[in-house]
């Protein structure tokens, strides 16, 4: 059922550790192992990061699991009225952004966010795999020198509208679907990377995209760096439709996680994730 709004709930504070790059250290040693005991699921997980990494294990409505991530300031902005964002989140929140890439099988942007900032979606500041990158751009629009498309041995998709004709470089995979008013459903695209095998999914960006998932049930968790700046105007984190009373908005169980002087708000919406279906095999 789509949501109208929501209403965070704080249930837990726990203290994690962020803010340093891992490369050369204990911290890092630590990770390491961490990302490869999660990803092969060979034994049980290790603190720090098993109450905030943890739930993402495994999925509830069905195998596929769907995290969504936003960072923005105090007052819930993720981006200036001219649209920087550079970097708005700091070392902890970048850190941790870049383990929840590490974690995943794939993260999956919108081609606003692709053109706008040509992010390069890879895993650089701790220790992991990288993952697959999955541009959602129903009409086609991203040139073929996105950084996206770097050919570094990472798997990359592009998924269309049906008839689009992207200009898509060597070895980048199309995929065609059928769209709505212009756009691709999110369960149509869940379904689309489950039969390509990939399980665990990073809906990165930007708000249009993460919100439009969050809409359509199609989240299990959503992880929201909040940085201590205030920004006073500037783009909203979420684009959802308007309530008119309060009491209507959607109350969602949350775990705060402090990271040096930011917070993760790990949102729980496993309650209203859509059931999709079931990934051929796990990359």
């Amino acid at each position: 059922m789509p949501l109208k709004g929501f209403d965070l709930t704080a249930r837990q504070t726990s203290q994690m550790g962020g803010g340093v790059k891992d490369s050369g250290s204990d911290h890092a040693n630590s990770w390491a192992e961490f990302t490869k005991t999660f990803r092969q699921g060979t034994g049980p997980l290790g603190q720090p990061w098993r109450d905030l990494f943890g739930p993402l294990c495994a999925g509830t409505a069905d195998d596929l699991v769907v995290v969504g991530q936003l960072g923005q300031s105090l007052d819930g902005r993720i981006a200036t009225e001219s649209g920087h964002s550079k970097y708005i989140n700091g070392p902890a929140g970048l850190d941790h952004l870049h383990r929840l890439r590490a974690l995943v099988d794939a993260v999956v942007i919108g081609v606003g966010t692709a053109l706008a900032d040509d992010p390069q979606l890879t895993v650089r500041r701790v220790a992991g795999p990288q993952p697959a990158r999955v541009i959602i751009d129903p009409s086609g629009r991203l040139p073929p020198s996105a950084r996206v498309f770097t050919n570094d041995g990472v798997r990359r998709i592009v998924l269309t509208a049906v008839g689009a004709k992207p200009a898509l470089p060597h070895g980048v995979e199309g995929v065609a679907l059928p769209t709505s008013e212009g756009r691709i459903a999110p369960a149509a695209i869940l379904a689309a990377l489950a039969e390509r095998g990939l399980r665990r999914l990073l809906v990165e960006g930007g708000a249009h995209t993460v919100s439009t998932f969050l809409n359509a049930g199609c989240l299990d968790r959503l992880h929201v760096i909040v940085a201590p700046i205030i920004l006073g105007s500037g783009r909203g984190g979420f684009v959802l439709p308007p309530i008119e009373r309060a009491d209507q908005a959607m109350r969602v169980t949350t775990h705060a996680h402090q990271l040096d002087d930011e917070v993760v708000f790990d949102l729980d919406l496993s309650a209203q994730r859509v059931p999709v279906g079931m990934a051929k095999k796990s990359t």
